[in-house]
């Protein structure tokens, strides 16, 4: 599929499929839209009485043009209303456009939706996002496509001429973001933690990125006691990966992104029981999945910032070299830990990452992790945690929140909840008591920095959606890559 920006005006498109944004309770054509309504012979007015179209966000109405039109069909898109206008009601309201294009099987797309903000560079990168999220189909594990119909060729952003910038930019992101979206949709006969180092490695070779995987024999001479005894019980050999990114000359700041990354997650001897979501567990590597996909796009934008992609990449299985409850794991850093719950393995996996990151000197580190159901809970399906120790930083990755649409919410580190964390006999356990359980969790990884300004991000929910949901799911949504890459270039 090609997306251009084009200068041609709405009067002289020609194609299949022409999309026009409207937005909510007064629904009125303006400017150009008049005209192209006259020479349509009324065909959009027609429309929005036939329909009751009212413009609503993500709703969409489309008709068919007839005597001989330069324009097969008319589709018109809800934005909401003008005051609630944002990038994410582009990204939204096009990946509609888009999936409903497809159906009525144009092959030739134009768009004419307005200039958010005043800014064409950062509509023109929002659209084409948008357009290729919601396009965006996964038939690898299929023995034939399901849909075998046209495909949208061809995409024409209309009056944003002089933007391939911004759309080359847009393409760079998405292709992390459907890396991520394949990591996590495949299942884990697929995905192990051999084929994470070697996606890993082709990353590296592809974009000209610096690789080190540390073998098992590695991270035992540092110590990663917390890291092998999860990986103890797992026929694959762990692996731990560091992918980094350096720029031309001096960079501004260097910043660590790191993923847990479990493979499958069994519980361990903690077994998840019936209606656990066991047969999801392929999923628990998502943290990993984004930070590589966000190693793809930022390798391939260049900013003035050197970025470490880390990850303890490893299966939580059951065999009779498992860890067990009661077993008492010690880190790198010399912290011992009381495993209480063999199925809180992924804490104990980042805890060495933590500890990794931290001896680069890095000004920054961010780790995002599946890490509680707690999360879920609290949040929901559609927002992830955010837990920092440093306000400035929480108050970055707000911002690239909002700039990428993806939701996070702050939550509080409540220091007086790692009371539920103590131990008898080690210096913590594992997990903490049930209740403010997403908090105990960021409250035990935050023991594996020591000073560097860190941030948490639980995506437990997020990283798949049950069915369609704007431009994410149904499956696997790549949450996390956008946002990354939105912290990393605010610093470029």
């Amino acid at each position: 599929m090609e997306i251009l920006a084009t200068a041609t005006p709405l009067l002289e498109w020609t194609g299949d499929g022409l999309a026009i944004g409207l937005f909510e309770d007064a629904v009125e054509l303006t400017g150009e839209q008049v005209t192209l309504d006259e020479k349509l012979a009324g065909s959009i007015k027609e429309l929005i009485a036939e329909e009751e179209f009212k413009g609503k966000q993500g709703s969409t109405a489309v008709t068919r043009v007839g005597g001989g039109s330069p324009v097969r069909k008319i589709i018109l898109v809800g934005l909401g209303k003008p005051e609630a206008f944002k990038l994410e009601t582009l990204r939204r309201s096009v990946a509609n456009v888009a999936r409903l294009a497809k159906k009525q099987k144009c092959k030739t797309l134009g768009i004419s939706l307005p200039i958010w903000n005043n800014d064409p560079t950062q509509t023109a990168q929002a659209l084409a996002e948008g357009v290729q999220l919601g396009l965006y189909q996964d038939n690898r594990f299929k023995s034939e496509p399901e849909d075998k119909g046209p495909q949208v060729e061809k995409v024409d952003l209309l009056g944003l001429g002089g933007q391939e910038a911004a759309i080359s930019h847009a393409n760079q992101i998405a292709s992390g973001v459907f890396l991520a979206r394949q990591l996590v949709a495949a299942p884990a006969n697929s995905v192990t933690p051999i084929t994470m180092a070697d996606t890993a490695a082709d990353i590296a070779s592809e974009h000209g990125l610096q690789i080190e995987i540390l073998e098992q024999e590695d991270c035992e001479k540092l110590g990663m006691g917390a890291f092998l005894g999860v990986a103890k019980a797992s026929d694959l050999p762990p692996k731990f990966i560091h992918l980094t990114y350096k720029p031309e000359g001096t960079p501004k700041r260097k910043l660590a992104i790191i993923g847990k990354g479990l493979t499958f997650d069994s519980g361990g001897l903690n077994i998840k029981g019936a209606g656990s979501g066991i047969e999801t567990m392929k999923i628990d590597m998502g943290g990993a999945a984004a930070t590589l996909g966000a190693a793809k796009a930022i390798a391939q934008l260049k900013p003035d910032v050197e970025v470490h992609f880390i990850s303890a990449v490893t299966e939580n299985m059951i065999s009779g070299r498992a860890m067990r409850p009661g077993d008492i794991l010690t880190a790198s850093n010399g912290k011992t830990i009381e495993v209480n719950n063999t199925d809180a393995e992924g804490r104990l996996t980042l805890a060495d990452a933590l500890v990794f990151a931290e001896k680069l000197e890095v000004d920054a580190i961010v780790d995002l992790a599946t890490l509680t159901g707690a999360c879920v809970i609290a949040l929901g399906d559609d927002i992830a945690g955010l837990f920092s120790t440093d306000d400035a930083l929480a108050a970055q990755i707000e911002k690239a929140s909002q700039t990428s649409g993806e939701k996070f919410w702050r939550l509080p580190m409540e220091e007086k909840y790692f009371e539920g964390l103590k131990s008898g006999i080690a210096d913590m356990k594992n997990t903490g008591p049930r209740p403010g359980g997403s908090i105990t969790a960021a409250l035990f990884l935050k023991e594996f920095v020591k000073q560097t300004p860190w941030a948490h991000l639980d995506v437990a929910g997020p990283v798949w959606a049950d069915k369609e949901n704007g431009y994410n799911g149904p499956g696997a949504t790549g949450f996390g890559v956008r946002t990354l890459v939105s912290w990393v270039l605010s610093d470029s």
